[in-house]
């Protein structure tokens, strides 16, 4: 197997975006949006990261998820940090295609050279977030901001995926919704570091925090943190800086407790995992396709002749013996 190397263009790209060029940062997050091979080389380029602080915004449609983050930008420009910002957007199960509006929710900030702003489609991925959104992750980390911002599709009981990607997970709820329900199921009590209840000039708000907070009172925390339920007007900015002071106390517990290091080094193992299972699959991929033996065992399988866990062992047994 021949080892590529990035084209000098690239190359070129990551040197840049490392000295915090927004247009090189842009075009590397797309490379790794494709996820090809290119996008592996260009993530192996940037070296160890982790030095911002990764926020999670997650909740059900509707809760103004994409307000809270508008408004947590502005308080860490206010404390001169950078931040980057990454939404996710449902796509078409046909078309794959998604309508990516966050920069024109977000108009106040799309201007502003601290802040990078980025929708992202989820791409029929079922965990609430794009597979590829770890890479941007690291690349808007490498680039040297101060503050990653990530909002989610939304939360049910499979919408998860934001607890693999972030140091702290804020979990959006709105009353009139039936989110005391949503609340209770399962993961959701789980994921959450600080909750939420935006819109909370609603009738049932109250109803809603102490129920809320009732039910944190069943679940023992193995870490110590005690999670903070706070009531936020996103849309008057009304509780949005006691919500990013939480946000902040939960990141010193973290360093304190060991317990962040232990999220960051779980998040780490499981990207290995993942890059790990990429490669394997493509390099498999291109063995297949250049031995015509392997290929005839896909065709079979393709016509029904022998089922695909068949081929699967024919494959792997044969590759197996190949690349030893």
């Amino acid at each position: 197997m021949i080892e590529r190397t990035l084209d000098p263009k690239t190359a070129k790209l990551v040197d840049d975006m490392l000295q915090g060029n927004a247009r090189a940062l842009a075009r590397l997050i797309t490379i790794v949006e494709e996820d090809g091979e290119d996008a592996h080389l260009v993530l192996g380029q940037l070296g160890p990261t982790g030095r911002a602080h990764r926020i999670g915004i997650t909740g059900p449609p509707g809760a103004g998820k994409s307000t809270l983050v508008n408004r947590l930008t502005s308080c860490a420009r206010q404390n001169g940090l950078r931040v980057g910002v990454i939404c996710a957007d449902p796509s078409s199960p046909f078309t794959g295609g998604a309508v990516l509006g966050d920069r024109v929710r977000m108009t106040e900030h799309s201007m502003d050279e601290g802040v990078h702003i980025r929708s992202m489609s989820t791409r029929g991925s079922l965990g609430g977030l794009p597979t590829t959104v770890h890479g941007v992750i690291e690349l808007m980390d490498a680039s040297g901001k101060d503050v990653i911002l990530v909002e989610t599709v939304g939360v049910g009981q499979m919408e998860l995926d934001v607890m693999a990607s972030v140091d702290t997970v804020v979990v959006a709820l709105v009353p009139e919704a039936g989110d005391d329900v949503q609340a209770m199921k399962a993961g959701l009590m789980e994921i959450a570091d600080v909750f939420v209840v935006n819109k909370a000039d609603r009738p049932g708000a109250e109803s809603l925090l102490v129920g809320i907070r009732s039910m944190l009172d069943l679940v023992c925390h193995g870490d110590g943190w005690r999670i903070p339920v706070l009531a936020t007007q996103a849309e008057n900015n009304i509780g949005v800086e006691d919500l990013y002071q939480q946000i902040w106390e939960h990141r010193r517990f973290g360093l304190e407790s060991g317990s962040f290091e232990e999220r960051r080094a779980h998040q780490r193992h499981d990207e290995f995992t993942a890059a790990l299972q990429k490669m394997v699959t493509h390099q498999f991929m291109q063995t297949v396709a250049a031995d015509p033996q392997l290929a005839a065992c896909v065709t079979r399988m393709n016509a029904g002749e022998i089922s695909p866990y068949e081929a699967a062992s024919e494959v792997f047994r044969t590759v197996s013996q190949k690349l030893r």
